[in-house]
């Protein structure tokens, strides 16, 4: 056990990182958001989706900002705050950066089901998602978010609601990983038939090799990107003590 604290060291990271890296990604995400807005040709289900996934990602952002602005400030001598402050601040920006998350996975997952529907039912696609039930769906979401934030702040120490919050993670996931596959296979089908009837099989190999890249992207982007978080919540779950 003392070797194994021995290598176990900390990571000093300085808050002017994390603050630089917040205003970049809350930079970021605004854009996303006021192109969607301001571009009527934007105002579709499929964008108000990602418009609201830019959201979520910015919820991150700010609270990132708020926290370590306040660190920084601290830290110099600036700000002085009551423990007892700093307790019920710290609940409001863990429940506010736990509800990102969720949504932000959510919408994820949402805009996966919503390719899905433009390819495999594109003629019905617009009776299918229309207006109303993409406002449903985007409403339905941040509100199924912030109730589970809630419960996962107050009873963060017990490990079913983390396993709950990693079992999220792996079901989004899961529903990425099939739902992308089945759209790359029927794609894959498609450039098949179009290959053999003119007889250009090179062209169908470049663009089959594209599309398998760009889902692997796709794919490892997600993952490198949430990974981390869910692997430090198992380490919780499976190593509590150290």
């Amino acid at each position: 056990a003392r070797a194994g604290r021995g290598w176990c060291q900390g990571l000093d990271i300085p808050n002017e990182l994390f603050l630089t890296l917040g205003l970049v990604s809350l930079v970021e995400n605004l854009l996303v958001v006021a192109t969607i807005l301001k571009n009527r040709n934007l105002h579709s289900p499929t964008y108000y989706f990602i418009c609201c996934l830019a959201a979520s990602d910015m919820l991150v952002s700010v609270s990132n900002l708020v926290v370590r602005l306040f660190m920084l400030l601290m830290e110099h001598g600036v700000l002085v705050i009551r423990a007892s402050v700093i307790h019920h601040m710290d609940n409001v920006i863990n429940m506010l950066i736990c509800s990102s998350v969720v949504s932000s996975l959510s919408f994820l997952g949402v805009i996966t089901v919503d390719r899905y529907i433009t390819i495999f039912y594109a003629l019905r696609y617009h009776s299918i998602m229309t207006q109303q039930r993409a406002m449903v769906t985007m409403a339905s979401v941040w509100l199924a978010s912030t109730v589970p934030s809630t419960i996962f702040i107050t009873y963060y120490h017990n490990n079913a609601i983390l396993l709950c919050l990693i079992g999220f993670f792996f079901f989004v996931l899961v529903l990425m990983l099939v739902l992308y596959i089945h759209m790359f296979a029927l794609a894959r089908h498609h450039l098949c038939s179009i290959s053999s009837q003119q007889k250009q099989p090179t062209v169908y190999c470049g663009s089959s090799l594209k599309g398998a890249v760009t889902l692997t992207i796709l794919l490892g982007v997600f993952f490198i990107c949430w990974g981390p978080f869910f692997f430090h919540l198992i380490l919780i779950v499976t190593c509590p003590t150290n």
